[in-house]
């Protein structure tokens, strides 16, 4: 009942209001015709099976930025009396905002909307169309404060952005960035997206109008760094890339794109500690400059090499860096006479830390290994003092190291011959199968962390490149696997192996025996465990053995076969498999240098070694004492065969 009232009344106005249109009372409509009915929040149209609002909140639109100086039929300009059966032609900004227009049809959005594809458009930055603020009122969306926000609607977006090719990271990175953290903090001075990439004319990094083109960013930068960009662009990376030079490094090479970090921000690039290593070495380090420009490479591992890198990696926040000696902005040649590393200016230079140089202190070349031999005689002295030295080093050390490997063999061999008499505790056959063993785990060792630490002493063992530790680690990987496959048919086939297989499997005594011996050893039982022909300590590395090999021979394989792997399973069993094949081998290496070295060269009780894994004898005492249970019974066998000869 009231809806049909309610209906009827706004007929009757509408009927009222065409009426007065038709008599000629008012050429143009005013704000309150069209109110009367756009001021109801109930009015919709069906769009495209969608109920779409057409409300009109009048107080938003009064204080709008349009509202003091428009009305509705300003730019509704098709709606010429109140009887509108078809809806009103969208209203085009570009009417009044031409230049906007213009320049945001050339501009990344424009060109992303021409060919179909979604973009921002002027209500999703400015605000709903009877909405729009100016840009001063700090509630606008594109108010400083609040243009992150608004860029951050769609950037922001993870899956919005990967959809189109792109990533949120940017937007992510500048919220943590000294920019972003600043303007959430109110600082109306502070960069935000506009002021880098434009507002309506934003365009893509590789086009030569963006600000953020390589050879713009410099100005884009000092619009609000002015001194420093003056600065930059004097020097000696400025001056190279207003020349053209794509290799000459801009603001956001060294500091960062959205990410940047005040420089006392431990994770900027910028800071101290990070400046020689994460951003000089990118281009002073390789040949790239050296093959282009004739600039020496290495510049940054010879830094490091001396007393300033060597502090500085130890944690020292005096020490030296690149731009103590070189400056920031400010770098230039040596041969310029403003440069801080001028001949001139050196004594100014080191002396910001070194106070009472003088200029002859100075004369000591710092960039030694840049493949330049320099020829006045202190370089020449010093190459002097090195070669004599190494080979000092090299006389001296291996006297002394083949001095004390003759006296320990001969002692070694002479307390060993006062042990006796000896037992057999490793057949001929087994010690083989040990020594295949160890030579292979060895190679296998050195050859697969030479492909994970290339620049450690283990690539450079067997002065091999990747091509042929490649070969070598297969081979030994290849040794071990047929190693592993005959000890399987050992145990199965020969006498000696099913014995050493029975010995071998652990028992519930095993872990009893591993609790008594912690207690003895700590003081807290008197009476040490018997152990057997093999204690808990030596089954358990056997069975890890086992398990170990077996573990690293299937990882291996499917490493090897990593294409047939994941085209017959799924790529990612090859990541799995790598990880497994990686950590299994720190485990294994830690493992045999942690427990098995101990019990063959460090326990005193068979110092200098256990030679059993040598000539394959151990002490009859020391096996009695090692393993009573098994002594025990060797000692009863012995005792009826006697009695039996009697």
């Amino acid at each position: 009942m009231k809806e049909n009232r309610k209906r009827s009344i706004y007929t009757l106005v509408l009927l009222l209001l065409v009426w007065t249109s038709a008599s000629g009372w008012g050429q143009k409509l005013k704000d309150a015709d069209c109110l009367a009915c756009h001021s109801d929040n109930t009015l919709t149209k069906d769009v495209n099976g969608k109920q779409v609002s057409l409300f009109v909140d009048e107080n938003k639109l009064k204080h709008s930025v349009h509202g003091g100086m428009f009305s509705c039929v300003d730019c509704h300009k098709d709606v010429k009396s109140l009887a509108h059966e078809s809806s009103p032609a969208k209203v085009r900004c570009a009417d009044c905002h031409a230049d906007a227009q213009d320049a945001y049809a050339h501009s990344a959005h424009g060109i992303a909307r021409k060919i179909g594809s979604p973009a921002a458009g002027c209500q999703d930055c400015h605000g709903g169309a009877h909405e729009v603020l100016a840009a001063s009122d700090p509630k606008s969306p594109v108010s400083h404060e609040n243009v992150p926000y608004t860029c951050g609607r769609c950037h922001g977006q993870r899956f919005l952005m990967e959809s189109r090719g792109q990533t949120a990271q940017p937007f992510i990175s500048y919220q943590e960035s000294v920019h972003g953290r600043a303007t959430e903090k109110g600082s109306q001075k502070a960069a935000v997206c506009t002021d880098c990439h434009g507002a309506h004319t934003i365009l893509a990094a590789n086009d030569a109008k963006s600000p953020i083109y390589k050879f713009n960013v410099p100005a884009t930068c000092g619009k609000c760094h002015t001194d420093v960009n003056n600065t930059f662009m004097q020097s000696i990376h400025g001056t190279a890339l207003a020349h053209g030079n794509q290799m000459a490094p801009a603001c956001t090479d060294c500091h960062g794109i959205h990410s940047i970090k005040a420089r006392s921000d431990p994770n900027s690039p910028a800071a101290d500690k990070n400046v020689s290593r994460d951003i000089c070495a990118r281009c002073h380090e390789g040949v790239r400059l050296s093959q282009e420009f004739g600039i020496p490479g290495g510049r940054v591992t010879s830094y490091f090499d001396s007393y300033h890198g060597l502090a500085a990696e130890g944690g020292s926040l005096v020490a030296a860096n690149c731009s103590s000696c070189h400056g920031v902005h400010n770098i230039l040649p040596s041969s310029d006479p403003h440069s801080t590393i001028n001949h001139d200016n050196l004594g100014a230079t080191c002396g910001k830390c070194h106070q009472g140089v003088t200029q002859k202190f100075t004369q000591t070349k710092v960039h030694q290994g840049d493949g330049v031999h320099p020829n006045d005689i202190g370089s020449i002295a010093v190459r002097w003092v090195r070669i004599i030295y190494i080979s000092l080093i090299l006389l001296v050390i291996g006297a002394m190291f083949a001095h004390n490997a003759i006296i320990w063999r001969r002692k070694a061999v002479e307390r060993r011959r006062m042990l006796n008499p000896f037992m057999v505790r490793m057949t001929t056959n087994q010690r083989w199968q040990h020594l295949i063993l160890l030579t292979s785990f060895i190679v296998l060792v050195i050859t697969g962390f030479a492909l994970k630490f290339p620049d450690t002493w283990f690539a450079h063992v067997f002065g091999m490149g990747e091509r042929w530790r490649g070969i070598i680690h297969r081979v030994a990987g290849v040794v071990l696997m047929s190693a592993g496959v005959y000890h399987v048919f050992y145990l199965a086939a020969a006498r000696e192996g099913r014995r050493l297989f029975r010995d071998l499997l652990p028992k519930p005594k095993d872990g009893f025996d591993a609790c008594y011996t912690m207690l003895y050893y700590l003081g807290l039982r008197s009476e040490k465990p018997k152990f057997g022909r093999f204690n808990y300590a030596e089954k358990a590395e056997y069975w890890a053995l086992v398990w170990g090999t077996a573990l690293m021979g299937v990882t291996g394989v499917m490493l090897w076969a990593k294409v047939w792997v994941g085209n017959t399973l799924a790529r990612w069993w090859v990541d799995i498999a790598t990880a497994v094949h990686f950590y299994e081998a720190i485990l294994a290496t830690l493992a045999i240098l942690v427990w098995h070295f101990y019990q063959v060269f460090l326990d005193p009780d068979v110092y200098p070694m256990n030679w059993a894994w040598w000539d394959g004898k151990m002490p009859v005492e020391q096996y009695k004492h090692e393993h009573a249970l098994d002594a025990e019974g060797i000692d009863e066998a012995e005792g009826i065969d006697e009695a039996e000869k009697k």
